[in-house]
């Protein structure tokens, strides 16, 4: 049962005492793993997705991790806005469920369902290759979304989930970087906005993630130093850092735990994957065309100071 393991702090140490927000934000994260929601598109969902200006007609978008969550909200944020986008994820069934949710381009070209495992470089590499032969251009968009989490105090924590989690949001988020930004310096494209998504954990540490917390700590880092070597080509990098996020896994987690949590941030309720998405649809667009190399939070204000 979820919620047995969300208890485990307590039996596993009785004698400790930890800060009452870091044991809300662990029964959140714990919760949020509940494999039942992970890909069903929503009502509300689809309705959050509101008429947008045509920022990015003609513009290529991919997005990690499209098959869910936050990087299924950013790819119905980039189509509604005029984008092609190429939904890339691990599981195709989840990357076509939201390709299947996009409205058509402005252009008619289309969108994509890729599969792609961002922790191996061959299929990141495919991933390119496919991109480039249907659209043959690369994306002057790319969304780092894809991530995982494998929690576990420090003390109990495996090596092998520790490297799991690195591998694949902190490894993977360099190897797309570095394709994506190699083919658009090939190109001699004249702008190019790579978005990874970090954590608000990343700056602040959190209870049973040493893995998670250092991988989203290392994607910031990785970015403002991408974001100072690319910027000559034209390339922008910037990170989003999301906080206490909705999304439908968390319709499992009990309405007092909500309450606990939306408590602690002082808008005073949680954050939406399209609050999240609106933000990276800025950084796609020439909105931002002035602004690299930052951490842009979407908390509410949690954690801030």
């Amino acid at each position: 049962m979820v919620w047995d393991r969300a208890r485990f702090l307590d039996a596993s140490y009785p004698n400790v005492k930890f800060p009452s927000h870091f044991l809300v934000l662990r029964r959140y994260l714990v919760a949020c793993r509940h494999p039942a929601a992970i890909t069903g598109i929503t009502d509300a969902a689809q309705r959050t997705v509101m008429a947008a200006p045509t920022r990015l007609i003609s513009r290529l978008a991919v997005v990690t991790g499209g098959g869910s969550g936050i990087g299924r909200a950013v790819c119905q944020r980039l189509a509604a806005e005029g984008a092609s986008v190429v939904v890339a994820d691990r599981s195709v069934e989840a990357a076509t469920l939201t390709a299947e949710s996009l409205p058509h381009d402005h252009k008619g070209q289309g969108h994509m369902v890729a599969p792609v495992d961002v922790s191996v470089r061959a299929t990141v590499e495919e991933l390119l290759t496919g991109i480039q032969c249907k659209y043959f251009q690369p994306p002057s968009v790319c969304v780092n979304a894809a991530g995982i989490t494998q929690d576990e105090f420090l003390l109990r924590m495996e090596e092998e989930d520790f490297d799991k989690v690195i591998q694949v949001n902190l490894k993977g988020t360099f190897l797309v970087t570095q394709a994506f930004s190699k083919a658009l310096v090939a190109a001699g494209a004249p702008k190019g906005s790579i978005i990874t998504v970090g954590s608000i954990v990343g700056k602040v540490g959190n209870v049973g993630q040493a893995n998670y917390t250092a991988s989203k700590a290392g994607v910031e880092g990785l970015t403002r130093t991408a974001a100072k070597e690319l910027s000559r080509f034209g390339i922008r990098c910037n990170c989003v850092l999301p906080g206490f996020i909705s999304t439908p896994m968390t319709d499992k987690v009990p309405e007092k735990v909500i309450s606990q949590i939306s408590s602690l941030i002082p808008m005073g309720r949680m954050g939406s994957p399209q609050d999240v998405a609106d933000v990276c649809a800025f950084l796609a667009s020439d909105d931002s065309r002035y602004i690299t190399g930052v951490s842009i939070e979407v908390a509410g204000g949690l954690f801030m100071g």
